[in-house]
Order: structure tokens, then C-alpha cells, then sequence
């Protein structure tokens, strides 16, 4: 009776998950599904939307995503990324988004007229990519448009007369197209120079240099004359002549450069750096740390090239590279929004991470820093990550054996406890996972990624609308209050060391194939009620393992996992648990208030020491993320 109670219990919350996406929050919302939209009508040659994962909680955790404080989208880049394929209507959904990146790709077909309905697009960047079919006449809506560049495509019709009424237009680039007509003219498009029409054939009107069929021909202005000095007795005096074309043409040989590096840019475009100097305060001291050029990082990495791409994550990608001293690094390129003043609150962060040095924790060696980029340069982790070694490693390579394990699990708490214990504020992790604990040359766990969340102040408890994380490694009350503390790094250290344990993800669809939960938290409760131990284990250690170790760090997994916050130990108490210090008393005393509590919800407690089932306490509003 109590296995089908589970079963029924299990299969109402994956029908919430599966069926209703929205409440869930696998999507976040109708944003996050118009983007997964795009996302399969999209070849994706690169891999580029890997991150766009319908696992994690809301699109704002996407890389090539931006969004503002209430978690709406407000930016797409994706230019640059060989993509091919069709926009989707669904992009008219997006309806606080500013900017729409998509230059230089393979993206063909039409250009959505769902497009007119983001009224708050600031930038639409489609050119150098494969367009057909008219320019949309419902772009005219777009009243904040600034910038609007479609050019190097093959649209064709005409200049819709409705982007006359975008006052805002500062940048409108239609050159090297097909289209056709007269380009409207009521004062607004003659503020465009003839590039911005050049190359469409059967394009006419003033702006353009071509006259329309059937209208007036109109005279170019006249050529400049150069006039004799003012003090030149004859107007028609040779050395103000020789003057004039001497000036002349100096202007133009100082000209012709930039004329043919802008034609250049404007014909092939590509990702430019620009290492101009940011604001520095010259109170902030950052010690050891070194001041990477963006040239010097840029050359680390190969232009920051697909190639050396090491990972993707909420934060921004992160590139293998090879400094001119020929050491390896890691340089995480962060993906948040540039803001105005912004240099003086990222050099204070730097200091802050700088600032927390301990054997477990990866140690920031460098920082780049322009009014456009913001990059960490760390030591490159030769063995990579927890989780690409428990699921990524190459048949050649042995599996983690069992005692490296177990060094990882108390070094990465080690580790965590620096962050909460010892540092000032304090600093909270809020993505503690497999794949955020690194591995050294000795398999040594470091823990990265910390300090990139917003700090905390060690008095008052951070509350953030977007929260950030992976589905199956957040805590309840993390994901349906946004309300962070150190408990929900307790938490998702707990999941960690089931990872550990098992070798499996925290959320894994595939469970189902088996009739078994798609949470790992859940699965694992499930087969201890059952006493399947040794179903437990990642059958990688094919049993070479320490039974009575392996509970330890299961009850160590259990207590960081309980519903309430309160209760979970400190990361200093797991600790000295996986010390050997405490954990039968905390485990003996949290046994006592499962017995009691199921005696009052369900009867007399079951034959099993393993009690707890976190679907008992779960409703289904908790998954639905901050409200």
C-alpha cells in the first residue's frame, strides 16, 4: 500500500512537471518556450545553445540570454554562431526585449512580422545572414528602434513607408539587398547617407542618387570651388588655386583610410575588442592578482574561439588558454549586462573573491577588465570537473575509485565552509553541483564559481527574483521564495554527494524508462526504504567500496537534504561529520523526529531505518519557482 502511495504521489508530480510547464518553471514562461522554440528550428552546428536547457529553471540562466530584474528577457545574442534554419513567429512573445542579435549566420526564410509586436526593441541586428521576402511593414510600430541593420541579405519589395514613423532611428543600414522602389521620403530617410541603400539596383529617390521613373530628374549640388585668398588681388590667382588643390587632396588621402577600413567593417563583419581603459579606483588593492590586457587573453584563447570552449554556464563560457608564458589558464568571459559606472563595483567583487584563498577553492590569478568585457582568469583544472568525470570520461580513463571520492566529498565541504565561516561578508555559493567542483592535478576538489552570485551580507539574508541553479540541485524554499542563505548550499551539497555516490544526475528524464523517479534525491529514498543498497552505488567502483562509508556519506546526504533549512547541519558541522565527529548523535536525534512525525501523518513508522520521503512534505506550488 505505502510503495503505491509512493507511485501515485511520484506520477501526479511528474504529470505537474511534464504537462504544466508554466507552473513549473522548467520554462520559467512563455518567453522560455518561444525561445526553445527557436532553438529547434535552428541548426546549430556548435553547439552554441547547449545551454539552453529546458532542465534548468528559467531562460535567464541561458548563455546568450539577458534578462532584467523581474525575469523577462531583455536581450538575445547570438550573432557570430553559424547558425542556419528559420526565425519562429514565437520571437513576438519576447515582449520586453531590447536587443536581437543575430548577425552573420545562415538564418534564411522571412523576417517574422511577429517582430513589430516588441515594442520595446531598442536593436534589430540581422544582417550578413541569408533573409528573403519583404522587410515586415509592422516594424514601423517599433517606436524605440535606434538601430536597424538587414543588410548583406537578399530581402526584396520595397522600403516599407511605416519606418518613417520610427523617429528614434539612428542607424538603418538596408544596403546589399534586392529591393526595389523608391525610398520614402518625407524628411525622415534623408538623415541616411547612400550607403545605408547601396547596392539594391532598383532602389531610386534623392538618398539614393537615382531618380524614380517618371518623376522630375533632380541635379546633384554643385562640386566645390576652391575661392582665392581674401587678400589675393585677382579672383583668379594661381597660388589660391594650387592652395585649394593641395588641400583638397590631402583631405582626401587622409580620408581614403577610414573610408576603406568603415566599407571594410560594413562589408565583413566580426567580433571586435576593444581594449579601451576602464574607470579604476585607486583604493581598491588587489594584491597579487594581475591585470590581463584583453589582447592577452585574446591571443590566450584564439579569439576566444568555439574550440577551446571548456563549459557553458549561467555565468558565461569558459575558454582553455595558453598565456605567453606558456602556462594554462581558464578564462571565464561573464555574460551579464554592462552598466554605466559599472568598473568601479567590479573591481570591489574582484577584491572580494581574491580576498578568499583556501586549499579548496579556486584561486583567482588574473582579471581583464574594459567598458565591454568582463573576464576571471583562473589556473586550468587538468582533470576537469566532478561531473565530467563521473559521466563524461573517456573509456580509457579508470573511473574515480572510492577513497578519491570520499577526499572529494570532505575537501569540497572544506571548501564551502571557508565561503560561509571565514569570509567577510560572507559569501554564498547558490550553484553547488558536480560540475562546480573542480579537480587538480592530484584529484584535490576546488570548488568554482563562487563569488560570480551577488554577495551576501553576513547580517541579512539575499533575496533575488532570478534565481539561479539547476532543477534537482535547488533548494525547496530557494526555488519558491528566491530567498538564498547558507542552508541552500547545505542543500545542494547534499545532492552533490548522491552525485557522488551514484554517478548519476540529480534530474534525469531517463529514470522513467524504469518506473523509477526522475529526482535523484527521490530515487534514492526509494531504494532505501527498500534496502537496495547496492543499487545504489555507481557500478563504475564495480563493489570496491566500504559499505559502512558509503551510509556514512548517504546519512550525511540525507540530514543536508532536509525540507526545512533549519534543520539541515552547517556546512562546519558537515565537516567534522565526515571527520567522524558527531554524525551518529545528529543522525541517531534526526531518526527520533522522523519516527515521531510519521506516527502522526501516517500511522505507525515503517520496518526500515530509512525513513524519510521527500514527496511526503512536497507540494505541488513549490516547483513553481518565485511568484
Amino acid at each position: 500500500m505505502v510503495v503505491m502511495e509512493r507511485k501515485i504521489v511520484t506520477a501526479v508530480l511528474l504529470w505537474l512537471i511534464l504537462v504544466f510547464r508554466p507552473l513549473t518553471r522548467i520554462y520559467a514562461n512563455m518567453e522560455g518556450d518561444a525561445l526553445h522554440s527557436l532553438k529547434t528550428n535552428l541548426e546549430d552546428p556548435n553547439n552554441v545553445l547547449q545551454s539552453w536547457d529546458p532542465t534548468l529553471v528559467n531562460p535567464c540562466t541561458w548563455f546568450h540570454v539577458t534578462c532584467n530584474n523581474d525575469n523577462s528577457v531583455i536581450r538575445v545574442d547570438l550573432g557570430n554562431a553559424l547558425l542556419s534554419g528559420e526565425l519562429v513567429s514565437q520571437l513576438g512573445q519576447l515582449k520586453n526585449l531590447q536587443y536581437l542579435e543575430l548577425y552573420s549566420n545562415n538564418i534564411s526564410g522571412p523576417i517574422p512580422s511577429e517582430l513589430g509586436n516588441l515594442t520595446s526593441l531598442v536593436s534589430l541586428d540581422l544582417y550578413l545572414n541569408n533573409f528573403s521576402g519583404p522587410i515586415p511593414d509592422s516594424l514601423g510600430k517599433l517606436t524605440k528602434l535606434r538601430f536597424l541593420r538587414l543588410n548583406n541579405n537578399s530581402l526584396s519589395g520595397q522600403i516599407p513607408m511605416s519606418l518613417t514613423n520610427v523617429s528614434a532611428l539612428q542607424v538603418l543600414d538596408l544596403s546589399n539587398n534586392h529591393l526595389e522602389g523608391p525610398v520614402p521620403d518625407n524628411g525622415s530617410f534623408s538623415l541616411f547617407t547612400p550607403i545605408s541603400f547601396a547596392n539594391n539596383k532598383n532602389l531610386c529617390g534623392p538618398v539614393t542618387g537615382h531618380p524614380c521613373p517618371g518623376s522630375p530628374p533632380f541635379s546633384p549640388p554643385p562640386p566645390f570651388v576652391p575661392q582665392p585668398p581674401v587678400n589675393s588681388p585677382g579672383g583668379n590667382s594661381a597660388t589660391g588655386a594650387i592652395a585649394g588643390g593641395v588641400a583638397a587632396a590631402a583631405a582626401l588621402l587622409f580620408a581614403a583610410p577610414a573610408i576603406g577600413f568603415a566599407w571594410w567593417r560594413r562589408r565583413k563583419p566580426q567580433e571586435h575588442f576593444f581594449d579601451v581603459p576602464a574607470e579604476e579606483d585607486p583604493e581598491v588593492h588587489l594584491g597579487q592578482l594581475k591585470r590581463f590586457s584583453l589582447r592577452e587573453l585574446q591571443v590566450a584563447t584564439d579569439s576566444f574561439s568555439n574550440k577551446n570552449i571548456l563549459g557553458r554556464g549561467g555565468f558565461g563560457k569558459v575558454y582553455k588558454g595558453r598565456l605567453a608564458d606558456g602556462s594554462l589558464v581558464a578564462v571565464k568571459r561573464l555574460k551579464e549586462e554592462r552598466t554605466p559606472g559599472g568598473e568601479l563595483q567590479f573591481q570591489t567583487e574582484v577584491e572580494m573573491i581574491s580576498m578568499a584563498v583556501h586549499r579548496n577553492l579556486l584561486r583567482l590569478r588574473g582579471f581583464c577588465m574594459t567598458p565591454t568585457e568582463r573576464l576571471l582568469v583562473y589556473p586550468y583544472m587538468a582533470n576537469g570537473s566532478v561531473a565530467s568525470c563521473l559521466r563524461e570520461r573517456p573509456p580509457s580513463e579508470p573511473p574515480l575509485d572510492w577513497p578519491t571520492r570520499k577526499r572529494i566529498a570532505l575537501g569540497s565541504a572544506r571548501g564551502l565552509s571557508y565561503l560561509h565561516d571565514h569570509c567577510d561578508p560572507k559569501i554564498i555559493h547558490r550553484d553547488v553541483k558536480a560540475a562546480n567542483i573542480l579537480l587538480d592535478e592530484e584529484f584535490e576538489a576546488v570548488v568554482g564559481d563562487f563569488g560570480l552570485a551577488k554577495l551576501m551580507d553576513y547580517k541579512d539574508t539575499h533575496v533575488t527574483t532570478a534565481v539561479r541553479g539547476t532543477i534537482g540541485h535547488i533548494a525547496p524554499e530557494y526555488l519558491s521564495t528566491g530567498k538564498s542563505s547558507e542552508k541552500t548550499d547545505v542543500f545542494g551539497y547534499g545532492i552533490m554527494l548522491l552525485e557522488l555516490i551514484t554517478g548519476q544526475r540529480a534530474f534525469d528524464l531517463a529514470r522513467l524508462a524504469n518506473d523509477d523517479d526522475v529526482m535523484l534525491l527521490d530515487w534514492v529514498k526509494g531504494l532505501l526504504k527498500e534496502k537496495k543498497l547496492e543499487m545504489l552505488v555507481d557500478p563504475d567502483l564495480q563493489n570496491n567500496y566500504v559499505e559502512a562509508e558509503v551510509e556514512q556519506l548517504i546519512q550525511v546526504a540525507l540530514l543536508c537534504t532536509q525540507g526545512s533549512p533549519m534543520d539541515r547541519p552547517k556546512m562546519s558541522e558537515v565537516v567534522r561529520m565526515l571527520e567522524g565527529d558527531g554524525l551518529a548523535e545528529r543522525w541517531e536525534e534526526w531518526q527520533k523526529v522522523e519516527v515521531v512525525r510519521q506516527e502522526v501523518e501516517v500511522g505507525p513508522p515503517r520496518n526500515s531505518e530509512w525513513f524519510v520521503d521527500s514527496t511526503d512534505n512536497l507540494h505541488a506550488v513549490e516547483l513553481s519557482g518565485p511568484r
